[in-house]
């Protein structure tokens, strides 16, 4: 039978037709590759409208197309739209091919013959292809109703509390004993400075008390395995030395611990804590946990006061970790950020001059549940400053750390300004490249940062340093900068320097994502499916990203991320079953030699290696089609379902014009 096959070239306004000849192109198609099977071709101004989405349809029936080909954009983004056009008019979507010719030519090229010639070969070559298509079939799966939420930061919070709202079961796993994240740190948020714990923690409580949440808090995941709808996920619950069913939270045991440590992680290395504690007074769950690398008994197997004075026996020293298994049907992560290590801009001075601090020591030394009940002072715990320094993007919008804007680094540096101005009235200045107060009421707030007569110094500091060169300098640490709108050097004498730090990926992002089966960026920061139309999901079908594990952002980005990642999780939960992209790949095992190859390769882990028979198994619901084991098998035994050798080969022809019988 020879196949009918309908020709579309679409203007994308002037996207395309400013470069190339869409009229050309439609009419070269018609002409010349009649022969191949084109019995249309149309040209049209927008073919993903629905006026051109109805010429498709029309030709179809009226025509009897059996094939269809749409010159256009990026299949990543209107593939969809016309394989729904072909199956409106009752012809499998997956006969539909569409050749990109806005990325891959309009959008590289400047000479219009010479992309109008391109774009002929493109159509060519997805015509030669849409020929050795074949009729395919979408995998249905059913979805497991539990999803599992990946960080209890304030993304992970607003995501499970979503989900559980509407009905169904979630298991949210926090690394830390409490939920609450970076934010339960901080005192006031930006731009209306509210109070940061007065905001989360009816959340915090609202989660631990949801009867349709598990919270498992000081737990990490371990494994993953299975595919969207049907995830089987071991947690690894550590052992709190509490026994959770009998602690009332009454802190006795705290109270009477001999033992103090400092306190790196909630307080920022500027507070202690004991050996047994919960992070902060707010705390979710209420359950202390025992810090075996400091408890006296680990150490030295003696001590014991906090069982001696626990009301209701709930210390267990002999308590083990737990492996917890559980089946989900989706996956959230919002695993959320490291903040920037100062240390490695070593010029600033942090970890050298006692004076310098970080954003997140600053936020603990204003917040009135800090070690300093909100007093601002320097290091010797009892010093105002007079004067502060401020530096913005440290470790950001710098090609020797982090290229990227951390979003957030501006706006808290305006805000520590306005601190420092209420609890101290020092003189304060603001070191920064450019200002960015993008969303709303930031702008607002700047300008009334400026009005409290802060003072904004535009260029990048050089160095911090105590090397003083006259009286006013000395006892001072020194800010060196160019600034550049006065176009010259200064050295700014100030009391105390914060380092506005910028945001980076967690330090094990990269293995995280290989658990779950999907990738990160260059940057080290979750890879989204589509960074406009699609920033909550992945690669892998049912796993969702949400907050600072997707990209830096501010508190309301996070929040709202966390509710979209939980609205695709709800919209598969309730369509009961989901539809999978037939484009797969499949091991042909009489040809497989068993040599494993493949398997590590698959950077979905939908390869796995059957024992008994001795050869390698793909997982259609796990595999993505990305080709990767077709290309790497050495003895062909894979085949990828929509790029067979026969249609990659007939492409290549098109392409190269082989398929015109008179050129």
């Amino acid at each position: 039978m020879t196949e009918r096959v309908g020709v579309y070239v679409c203007h994308c306004g002037s996207n395309i037709s400013g470069t190339v000849d869409v009229v050309d192109v439609a009419n070269w198609a018609a002409e010349k590759l009649g022969r191949q099977g084109v019995v249309i071709a149309r040209e049209y101004k927008f073919m993903c409208s629905s006026l051109g989405q109805e010429f498709i349809e029309k030709d179809i029936k009226e025509l009897g197309l059996t094939r269809v080909v749409v010159a256009a954009c990026s299949p990543h983004l209107h593939e969809k739209t016309f394989r729904t056009a072909a199956k409106n008019a009752g012809l499998n979507p997956y006969l539909v091919e569409l050749a990109s010719i806005r990325e891959q030519v309009s959008w590289v090229h400047s000479d219009k013959a010479v992309a109008t010639a391109k774009a002929k070969a493109v159509v060519s070559g997805a015509v030669s292809r849409v020929i050795e298509n074949r009729p395919l079939e979408e995998i249905k799966v059913p979805i497991n109703p539990n999803t599992l939420v990946v960080g209890g930061g304030i993304a992970g919070i607003q995501s499970a509390l979503e989900i559980a709202n509407a009905g169904f079961h979630v298991y949210l796993v926090e690394r830390e004993p409490s939920i609450g994240g970076h934010m339960a740190q901080f005192d006031k948020t930006f731009p209306t400075l509210d109070c940061s714990a007065c905001i989360l923690t009816p959340r915090m409580v609202e989660v631990g008390t949801h009867p349709n949440i598990t919270l498992l808090t000081w737990s990490e995941v371990e494994k993953v395995t299975g595919f969207v709808g049907s995830f089987h996920v071991t947690i690894r619950k550590k052992a709190r030395c509490i026994k959770e069913e009998l602690c009332t939270g009454c802190g006795i045991c705290q109270e009477k611990c001999p033992k103090k440590v400092i306190d790196e992680i909630y307080e920022a290395g500027l507070g202690y804590r004991k050996a047994v504690y919960t992070p902060f007074a707010q705390a979710v769950p209420k359950y202390p946990v025992m810090d075996k690398e400091n408890c006296t008994y680990f150490l030295k197997g003696t001590c014991k006061a906090c069982e001696k004075f626990c009301p209701t026996g709930a210390i267990d020293f002999e308590q083990q970790d737990e492996l917890l298994q559980v089946d989900v049907g989706n996956i959230v992560l919002a695993t959320g950020y490291d903040l920037f290590d100062a240390r490695r801009v070593s010029n600033y001075g942090y970890g050298r001059l006692p004076n310098v601090f970080t954003s997140l020591e600053f936020e603990r030394l204003s917040n009135a549940a800090g070690p300093t009940s909100g007093n601002i002072v320097l290091r010797d715990g009892k010093t105002v400053p007079k004067s502060v320094g401020i530096i913005h993007c440290v470790g950001s919008r710098d090609k020797n750390f982090n290229n990227y804007c951390s979003v957030i680094c501006c706006m808290q540096g305006l805000k520590f300004a306005h601190l420092v101005h209420e609890r101290t009235g020092a003189t304060v200045y603001n070191f920064y490249i450019d200002m960015r107060t993008a969303y709303k009421a930031y702008d607002e707030f700047y300008q009334r940062v400026i009005e409290e007569e802060t003072l904004f110094v535009r260029g990048k500091v050089a160095e911090v340093t105590v090397a003083a060169r006259n009286a006013r300098e000395k006892g001072k640490l020194i800010i060196q900068v160019e600034d550049t709108l006065a176009g010259k050097q200064r050295r700014i004498p100030v009391d105390m320097v914060i380092l506005s730090s910028g945001l980076q990926p967690r330090h094990d992002a990269k293995e995280v994502g290989k658990m779950f089966g999907i990738s990160c960026s260059t940057d080290g920061w979750f890879t989204e499916k589509h960074p406009k139309l699609d920033p909550m999901a992945t690669m892998t079908e049912g796993v969702f990203i949400a907050g600072c594990a997707q990209g830096p952002k501010d508190i309301p980005s996070s929040v709202a991320q966390g509710a979209a990642a939980s609205a695709r999780v709800l919209d598969k939960i309730l369509q009961k079953e989901v539809s999978l992209e037939p484009i797969k790949a499949s091991v042909n095992q009489t040809l497989c030699s068993g040599c494993k190859i493949c398997n590590g390769m698959c950077p979905f882990n939908a390869i796995s290696f059957i024992e008994d028979d001795k050869v390698s198994y793909i997982n259609p619901a796990l595999c993505q089609g990305c080709g990767t084991c077709v290309a790497a098998c050495p003895a062909g035994a894979i085949s990828g379902t929509g790029f067979s050798n026969e249609q990659i080969i007939a492409q290549i022809d098109g392409l190269m014009l082989k398929n015109l019988v008179d050129v």
